[in-house]
């Protein structure tokens, strides 16, 4: 029985597989994906985006290929790569032959849009035959003519029956190796979607709020739909679709899965809204920690709160706080415990320093710990 048993999130049982080096579903922790926006032919400029996508922590990528100008370029960026990628194929199944022959992990397909059966067996082959795995990707915006006319408009039952259709073209080839989205921009609809199809397969689920808006409004649908969903049990993979850089989207997924403790990477920032009993700028002080702090990468809680009302609780609960106090001096606190005081000055560095300290104590310790295990 848990300590905190309504934290507890039940995630549904599914079977494993592959994206490359990394597993997805199973026990294995839910990734964290984004797709470039670059013109994936641009090599460089492709790379480019996904080192700083893997900087932001991201777990798997996604990349066009639309024309076989951009398969042409894969292999030097699956070389390139430290994570594994996913080819994104609509119609054309050479440039899913052509992406797997590159050394794309995944390919990102519609079988039913590929062609026909000896098109779908091409494709399969070849990604059999590299190790790829397959995606199959079910879009609201996207439904075959037919499902449209069935049900009327895009609805929960046209996109899981559009996706068991899908599936079903795979597994009568004896192909195994995939994992299945069905997306839409309307949260409501993504989220039943996801819940139907949940219940029906057993395959990893790829979660995702598609064409979700802009970097404020697409994070709140996305938070709202995957978040749900996450919480449900439901999803081993995620992707964040914003009007944003790709490594935003990264960015924000890892604070969903913080947000419901499936996963934590780096500093979780606690702070309040501010109002005019704050000692210092709160929301300033935040944005410039939040920005200095992106290096870091090991779990650890950091709590900055204006005045002495809610500070020292929150600051109980974390790594360290800092709490406003009068005639600019403010109180630290670490591993819950009041420590010592911070002028205005040398709040931003002090704060980052100490961070930066506890990290390396943290990791620190933590290998300690793997050592002594070995």
């Amino acid at each position: 029985m848990s300590v905190r048993p309504w934290r507890d999130i039940v995630r549904r049982p599914s079977r494993q597989i592959m994206v490359g080096n990394v597993p997805v579903g199973g026990d294995a922790p839910v990734t964290v994906q984004t797709m470039t926006n670059t013109a994936t032919s641009d090599a460089r400029a492709t790379i480019d985006q996904i080192r700083r996508c893997e900087d932001a922590g991201v777990d798997i990528i996604r990349v066009s290929c639309p024309d076989v100008e951009s398969t042409a370029a894969l292999k030097q960026i699956v070389r390139a790569s430290r994570v594994p990628i996913v080819a994104d194929i609509h119609f054309h199944y050479k440039r899913a032959l052509e992406a797997a022959d590159a050394g794309a992990a995944c390919l990102r397909i519609n079988p039913g849009n590929i062609g026909s059966a000896d098109r779908v067996n091409e494709v399969v082959n070849a990604a059999k035959a590299n190790g790829c795995a397959i995606r199959i990707g079910v879009n609201a915006g996207s439904l075959e003519k037919d499902l449209l006319e069935k049900y009327g408009e895009p609805c929960p039952e046209a996109l899981v029956e559009s996706a068991l259709d899908h599936i079903k073209l795979l597994q009568d080839r004896d192909f195994h190796e995939f994992k299945v989205a069905v997306k839409a921009s309307d949260v409501f609809l993504a989220v039943a979607a996801y819940q139907q199809l949940a219940d029906a397969v057993d395959c990893p689920l790829h979660l995702g709020i598609t064409e979700a808006g802009g970097f404020v409004g697409g994070t709140v649908k996305s938070a709202i739909g995957i978040g749900s969903l996450l919480w449900f049990g439901i999803g081993d993979t995620i992707r964040v679709s914003l009007s944003a850089e790709p490594e935003e989207e990264v960015r924000v997924g890892f604070e969903i899965l913080k947000a419901l403790g499936i996963r934590n990477r780096g500093v979780r920032v606690v702070s309040c809204p501010s109002c005019a009993r704050q000692g210092f700028d709160v929301i300033r002080t935040v944005q410039a920690l939040e920005d200095r702090l992106q290096h870091i990468r090991t779990p650890l809680s950091l709590s900055v709160l204006g005045c002495v009302v809610n500070g020292p609780g929150e600051a109980r609960e974390t790594d360290i706080g800092l709490t406003g106090g009068g005639n600019g001096k403010h109180m630290v606190y670490l591993s819950g415990v009041t420590d010592h005081t911070v002028n205005d000055a040398d709040m931003l560095d002090h704060i980052v320093k100490l961070v930066e300290a506890k990290a390396a104590e943290i990791e620190a310790a933590s290998e300690a710990a793997a050592q002594a295990a070995e």
